[in-house]
């Protein structure tokens, strides 16, 4: 049939009035009960029957029938679930699947607040499938509750449907007023009809009794102009306050809230109704932007923070408030609408473009545009934070819960907010762009598919945080940073208890406590022994010490990464004194030189060596574990005073996966040493394993050096490719690179992703003096919290006692099939895959005794 053809109602002077419902109408009736629906759905239905047309109808609400069952009729049941995006893709695949010509009726879509809680999703909801029903010349109805609805819901629908009806009722008369009725017109057709539903009459008012009858009826139904602007969502929060003020029982709205806004993880829900008071809930919902989720990074931290309140006040004295800003869930959603980005949404979701169309999906996401009533939110965050930095940091649905940290997957982007209020607003929806479009990364996408969650919604909610800290000259940061572990399985040093805990400890922004930066070891503190260091002369402090600091540069409007003697001369003496250690072996070399100069390094030493604030880290830290009944990951900052008075911001805690080994390798002990091509002790990370190796790629450390370093980013491209043409083959793969694997720094090492070595069995790396290559551990940091959650083995082979044997050459032996995966002559000399699947080549590690092997049978 064609587009925009005629079809009939079954009402003919409603035809004759609306001249007609065309194919590809989607058809809004509001109505103020069911049955009012009913008066135009069932005769459209009898009409359509006889035309013996296909009508489908969509079955999700908890209401009665709106259509009678009978054979012409296909009834869909689809689960209504707080998953939008699932609902919806759902729909559209069954609409696409019936194809051209269907007469669809769905259920009420005011019902699709009770699982999604906002009148925002229901006019998303109907922003997608309206204009996809219309490509397909179908006719839909759609009843929506007058009353139930925002002005700004009902304003997205009427801007999307071609016809929108309002109906109203009284004892003698049923009336219909159009107030949409798209690319039709006539003198009559938006005027007042009154439909009589015994003869079919359907006439418009033309006299003044009537006409003042309807008025009366239409003065019943009318709102105040605040709650005509007050959407459901509002409304259930307003009412939740009110019954909290009025000192009466919030319990079950005490559960919505916490069930609508905070969490989805069943343990995490119980923790947060535990431990949070309808105070809680309210503070933030005035402190969210939109609706939905505040995601799981930000659930943590106010359940970590509500916690210690509730069970160390004491500790909770010294905590720096927080003040934080929360967006929601749906906004996530409603830019990608709003944007007409929804198409290449649900393509991206299919097995087949899952991968290819996540480049061209992050690309749009970046560049669409936020809505003027957005915005002006967003202005409200800024007018709270006046000029001092921010940041904007992901808080996905699914991120931070028990066994998906995502730790490194997303982003999270600094805002001066320096300049202009236009650039201020530029800079900050820029931001937010970046880390929606963020979830669309390689790393984050693979992550899912790993751990089976590439079906599940994953709605980007945001956590903006004011960046904790102080003003040194033009530099802003917090006197110290970290990250902390509840339960730490490396040990630093050998009689250090892995139940007490660890941090990552650094000087300015915790950045640079979470990557692998360059030449910079961030402090290791074992918090039974803080001030315990592997290091044992100043010399080797100052080799491994935290070489860059990263601080807001408000006067450059960006996050800068500077050496020591950049920032030093801004820091307070009291500061530096806590801070930063004196290296005097250099300071006795240079005045032997007839040199008076002062060398001083970060050590942290003042941090460390404060009791009373290293237990209370500690004691949260234990605390946070017991209550969650896992292990613990924290983020926060510290500053202090010239006082001795500091502030402890907790900025993050997650669940923390740890190593926990149920089987003992078995080693030969009969190995002859010329098939032995790895063995070293205590230089191990992960589960103990025998394991047949197929290929194991290794970069040759002194061509890797060699090369150009604009080149060397190619080497981790190659590493990714041969990772992901053995991707779900069953191929157990060893990696073998110099220096440190995941850094962001070239000359250190490999600069890969995690998703570039996720298929490996196992991760080696190699100390090499002469290229100044050296391995480290990084425990805590993103790259090491990915090994852990995909149980990949780290091992490292050093130019010390720990390392027994290592002879690479033997692998020379065997095959290599480089040719495979690239064409680059200069690549083939840095990169060998060499071919182990036609000999018995095994891995195995022992995590009791700390030993591991790898070698030829």
């Amino acid at each position: 049939m064609a587009a925009f053809e005629r079809i009939c109602s079954g009402i003919p002077d409603m035809d004759q009035a609306l001249d007609n419902i065309r194919l590809g109408d989607n058809v809004v009736w509001r109505v103020s009960n069911l049955q009012e629906f009913r008066y135009f759905c069932e005769p459209y239905i009898e009409q359509a029957i006889k035309d013996n047309r296909r009508i489908v109808y969509f079955r999700f609400a908890s209401h009665e029938p709106l259509v009678k069952e009978c054979p012409q009729v296909e009834r869909i049941e689809i689960p209504l679930s707080h998953r939008f995006e699932d609902f919806t893709v759902k729909i559209h695949k069954i609409i696409e699947k019936e194809g051209f010509d269907v007469f669809y009726v769905f259920d009420c879509l005011s019902e699709l607040q009770t699982a999604w809680a906002t009148d925002l999703m229901m006019g998303n909801f109907f922003r997608v499938t309206c204009p996809f029903l219309f490509t397909l010349d179908t006719v839909a109805f759609f009843p929506i509750i007058r009353g139930k609805h925002s002005f700004h819901a009902v304003k997205k629908i009427l801007n999307t449907t071609q016809l929108l009806l309002d109906v109203y009722s009284d004892s003698r008369n049923t009336y219909v007023r159009p107030a949409k009725v798209w690319n039709r017109d006539s003198e009559t057709m938006f005027r007042p009809h009154i439909y009589n539903r015994e003869t079919g009459a359907f006439r418009p008012i033309l006299d003044g009794v009537q006409s003042s009858r309807f008025y009366q009826v239409l003065d019943k139904f009318q709102r105040t102009g605040e709650e005509q602007f007050t959407d459901s969502w509002n409304r259930f929060f307003n009412t939740a306050k009110m019954l909290y003020d009025n000192h009466m029982n919030t319990d079950d709205a005490c559960n919505t809230m916490c069930n609508i806004m905070m969490t989805r993880d069943e343990k995490m829900r119980f923790m947060v109704k535990k431990h949070f008071t309808p105070q809680d809930y309210f503070n933030v919902r005035n402190h969210m932007i939109g609706t939905g989720m505040i995601g799981g990074k930000a659930c943590g931290m106010l359940l970590s923070r509500a916690i210690v309140r509730n069970l160390a006040p004491d500790i909770d004295e010294v905590l720096e408030p927080h003040d934080s800003f929360f967006i929601g869930s749906d906004v996530y959603y409603t830019y990608i609408v709003d944007n007409g980005f929804w198409d290449i949404r649900v393509r991206q979701r299919e097995e087949e473009e899952y991968f290819s169309l996540a480049e061209e999906f992050a690309q749009k996401l970046k560049n669409g545009v936020f809505s003027e009533e957005m915005q002006n939110q967003f202005l409200h965050i800024l007018e709270y934070y006046g000029q001092d930095p921010f940041i904007v940091r992901s808080s996905s649905i699914l991120e931070d819960g028990f066994g998906n940290a995502f730790a490194g997957k997303y982003e999270s982007v600094f805002c001066a907010n320096r300049g202009t209020l236009e650039e201020r607003l530029l800079e900050f929806e820029n931001a937010i762009r970046t880390v929606y479009a963020s979830s669309m990364s390689l790393s984050a996408l693979d992550y899912r598919k790993r751990r089976g969650l590439d079906k599940r919604d994953e709605q980007m909610a945001l956590l903006v945080q004011r960046v904790s800290g102080s003003y040194y000259g033009s530099y802003y940061m917090p006197c110290a940073a970290g990250v902390g572990y509840s339960y730490s399985p490396y040990k630093f040093l050998e009689q250090i208890d892995p139940k007490a805990g660890m941090l990552r400890l650094v000087m300015g922004l915790g950045t640079a406590a979470v990557d692998r930066t360059e030449g910079s070891y961030p402090r290791l503190v074992s918090l039974d022994m803080p001030q315990a260091t592997s290091c044992t002369t100043i010399a080797e402090k100052h080799q491994f010490s935290q070489r860059k600091v990263e601080a807001v540069d408000t006067s450059g409007h960006c996050v800068r990464q500077m050496y020591l003697d950049q920032i030093e001369g801004f820091l307070p003496e009291y500061l530096a004194n806590i801070l930063l250690d004196h290296d005097f072996d250099a300071e006795r070399s240079f005045r032997e030189r007839g040199i008076n100069r002062s060398v001083r390094f970060i050590a942290c030493s003042g941090i460390v060596k404060n009791q009373i604030l290293m237990k209370q880290i500690q004691d949260i830290m234990q605390l946070l574990q017991k209550e969650y009944e896992y292990p613990v990951d924290i983020e926060f900052t510290v500053n202090l005073s010239e006082t001795g008075e500091y502030s402890i911001n907790l900025l993050q805690c997650r669940p923390l996966k740890v190593f926990k080994d149920i089987g003992k390798a078995q080693i030969p002990e009969d190995i002859a040493e010329e098939k032995i091509i790895l063995e070293n002790v205590h230089s191990s990370m992960g589960l103990s394993r025998n394991v047949k190796i197929d290929h194991i790629v290794l970069v040759d450390s002194i061509a890797y050096y060699n090369m150009p370093y604009a080149k060397k980013p190619n080497v981790a491209k190659l590493i990714g490719t041969i990772n992901w043409k053995y991707k779900g083959k069953n191929k157990h793969m060893l990696l073998m690179v110099p220096g440190r694997i995941g850094t962001s720094s070239p000359e250190l090492g490999v600069p890969t992703t995690f998703a570039d070595i996720s298929e490996f069995e196992a991760i080696c790396e190699i100390e090499e003096k002469k290229a100044g290559y050296n391995p480290e551990l990084s425990y805590g940091s993103h790259i090491f919290q990915d090994l852990v959650e995909a149980e990949i083995l780290y091992t490292a082979v050093f130019a010390n006692e720990k390392t027994l044997r290592f002879a690479p050459e033997k692998l020379a032996e065997y095959p290599d099939i480089v040719s495979l995966f690239t064409e680059d002559p200069e690549l083939k000399q840095v990169v060998h895959v060499y071919d182990m699947s036609k000999v018995s080549c095994e891995l195995c590690n022992d995590l009791q005794n700390e030993r591991l092997v790898l070698y030829q049978q």
